[in-house]
């Protein structure tokens, strides 16, 4: 790799999941809230795992200039987790001093349900020593009002750290979801933005 990919002083979000987690709607929201306030984005060309369960990573560069959507090992100023497996699987690419939110749930993988693996011993607490933020995403998107909202909680988690308005992230909210889903779309985004305040 050139030394200059990262010589842009782009922003790199990186987001981790399992198939039908909703990483991927998660990331287009991100990225279309970065081009709204005039940034370049690049965004990698991961669609995800036809079946549920299968890992699924996205990288999101942002910034004035973006050179490449590489994230190497020590790279991610950000890692969005929707698990915590793959976390702990992720937590490399973190840069130190960066910012880790993770979905407080643990999925067990394909190889781990057939007996191929076994699961990581402690992820809580091995999470919580790097200092990552533990978001009950599930519990708060059903209080928002369905579990399908476990996503945009976590996006929530994770604006506390991007420096676009709440104004700006729930406009492409209401762009993006299914009309009778707003309300409860834009309640999740604040429940998550709320538990990382009540964790600062």
């Amino acid at each position: 790799m050139s030394a200059n990919v990262y010589s842009d002083g782009a922003t790199t979000v990186l987001l981790a999941g399992v198939g039908g987690q909703g990483t991927i709607l998660a990331a287009d929201l991100l990225a279309k809230t970065a081009i709204a306030n005039g940034l370049m984005v690049k965004l990698s060309e991961i669609h995800g795992m036809s079946q549920r369960g299968g890992s699924v990573t996205t990288v999101v560069r942002l910034g004035e200039e973006v050179n490449s959507v590489v994230c190497d090992k020590g790279s991610a100023d950000y890692l969005l987790s929707f698990e915590t497996t793959e976390a702990l699987r992720n937590l490399p690419f973190l840069k130190r001093g960066g910012m880790l939110l993770v979905n407080d749930e643990q999925i067990k993988p394909l190889p781990v349900l057939t007996g191929r693996a076994a699961m990581p011993e402690r992820p809580r607490e091995r999470l919580l020593e790097t200092g990552a933020y533990l978001v009950p995403a599930g519990k708060l998107a059903r209080e928002a009002g369905s579990a399908k909202c476990a996503n945009v909680v976590l996006l929530g988690a994770l604006s506390k750290g991007l420096p676009f308005s709440v104004e700006s992230w729930e406009e492409q909210i209401r762009l993006k979801v299914p009309p009778k889903t707003i309300d409860m779309n834009l309640a999740a985004f604040q429940l998550g933005r709320k538990a990382v305040e009540d964790a600062e």
